[in-house]
């Protein structure tokens, strides 16, 4: 009787080659998964990202956060003048006349509630900040430096030297003094002015209170309805421009769409030339399929660059730089489809009598329109983003406007608006596209 070790030898001896196959296919993924790892770690290294988180300043990051989702209360005090303002993000036009229920002002001295038990108490050069678990911290602005008391060392969250004083309690709290101006900030949940601006006379209102003046014969403005005054001190917001914001991004729908539509409109008769069981001529034939190799190889980025030197700052830019890339890419892929179309549907088309044009009519386009819908519908919602980082580069739409909110270094909550605006977009174009597809190669 045959023990296991001797079936074993024989099936060894039968198929050494398969068993050898076999253990080497199994030591291949543990050979890519340590390759892998060994290349994350040189990588590690080579781009020296232990001195990149060394050298990062993770505080204001938290501060710039802070700024996208909500809005602060400044409390301003000019040194040398004396002069105390308060105002909302800082901004000229957005100034209390009556200080909010949480600041009390009497005399010189300047009481401001910042919530979770911290107070702050401005009072001629000196700045008391009373916290909960700490003792006062007494900053006072001498002619020399900035000195900053207290019985206790000073919390992790705050910081002086001679020539200022900051401290960050919590990410709704901050003071910041210099030798000229004392600023006090307390941060609150949401976009103020999102609706109206500061000095809008709709400002603060319910929607029930508007709801009211949008029905009521009564005119605010002699000019104009209620209903059209609210509607344009919303669109001409100051503040978060909703009107440029939409016009930049209906902009950049059109820039995508046109450069697109043009892109596939040229490639589907090139892609006639460039398919083999079309066009006999070879050197015709290679000279477009390298044509789509130049508008293709070359970036779009590249493309809106060169458009933009040629032709100044515009959507005409963006257009073109879209159209000329998938030119390239939707010729290819056009192409490709024309060349591995069934000749037995042409061939009964043909048989019919049909001339030239009717047997691409009805034998050609039924097989490559699904390939042709899907392909310039993908592209189309791409190019939905792509033109909004051609925007950036100065081709106009919503990108420009995206890169002129980051180049103020304050307006964070309006670069987190104009995301959500182009992921929407994207997300509504990706729905409406899938939708499209479906009922056209369906009907097709």
């Amino acid at each position: 009787m045959a023990t296991s070790s001797t079936i074993a030898a024989d099936i060894d001896s039968r198929h050494a080659g398969v068993i050898a196959r076999s253990r080497r296919q199994a030591y291949l993924p543990i050979a890519l998964f340590a390759a892998t790892l060994l290349y994350l770690t040189y990588a590690f290294f080579a781009f020296d990202i232990p001195r990149l988180l060394s050298s990062s300043k993770l505080e204001r990051g938290a501060l710039l956060a802070t700024d996208s989702f909500a809005h602060k209360v400044h409390i301003t005090k000019t040194v040398r003048s004396g002069e105390v303002k308060i105002s909302v993000e800082g901004q000229r036009d957005a100034v209390y006349d009556t200080p909010p229920d949480w600041i009390t002002i009497t005399g010189d001295v300047v009481d401001a509630d910042l919530g979770k038990g911290f107070r702050s108490v401005i009072d001629g050069r000196t700045v008391t900040l009373i916290t909960p678990d700490n003792p006062p911290i007494v900053v006072t602005i001498g002619d020399d430096a900035i000195t900053a008391d207290s019985t206790a060392p000073l919390p992790a969250w705050a910081k002086v030297n001679d020539r200022r004083f900051e401290a960050r309690p919590s990410l709704f709290q901050r003071v910041f003094i210099t030798r000229g101006r004392i600023q006090v900030f307390r941060y609150f949940y949401g976009w103020e002015h999102f609706f109206f601006a500061f000095n809008s006379p709709f400002f603060g209102k319910s929607i029930g209170e508007l709801f009211q003046l949008a029905t009521s014969a009564e005119r605010m403005d002699p000019a104009r309805s209620n209903i059209a005054y609210i509607a344009r001190e919303y669109w001409y917001n100051p503040v978060w421009q909703h009107g440029e914001v939409f016009t930049a991004l209906l902009e950049t729908i059109i820039m995508a769409f046109l450069g697109t539509m043009v892109a596939a409109i040229v490639g589907l008769p090139l892609a006639f030339l460039a398919a083999a069981n079309f066009n006999p001529v070879w050197i015709l034939r290679m000279g477009i399929r390298r044509l789509f190799d130049f508008l293709r190889g070359i970036d779009m980025l590249i493309w809106s660059l060169i458009f933009i030197r040629a032709f100044g700052l515009g959507p005409l830019t963006g257009i073109m730089a879209i159209a000329f890339t998938d030119t390239g890419t939707l010729g290819k892929l056009f192409s490709e489809a024309i060349e591995n179309i069934d000749n037995k549907q042409v061939e009964g088309v043909r048989s019919t009598g049909a001339n030239a044009v009717q047997r691409y009519r009805f034998g050609v386009i039924p097989q490559i329109l699904p390939v042709i819908i899907s392909q310039t519908l993908y592209y189309l919602e791409s190019n939905t983003r792509s033109a909004t980082v051609i925007g950036a580069l100065g081709a106009g739409g919503i990108g420009l406007k995206l890169v002129e909110s980051l180049q103020t270094h304050s307006d964070w909550e309006n670069t987190l608006y104009i995301i959500i605006l182009t992921l929407t977009v994207v997300i509504l174009m990706d729905m409406f596209s899938g939708w499209l597809r479906r009922r056209l190669i369906v009907t097709s």
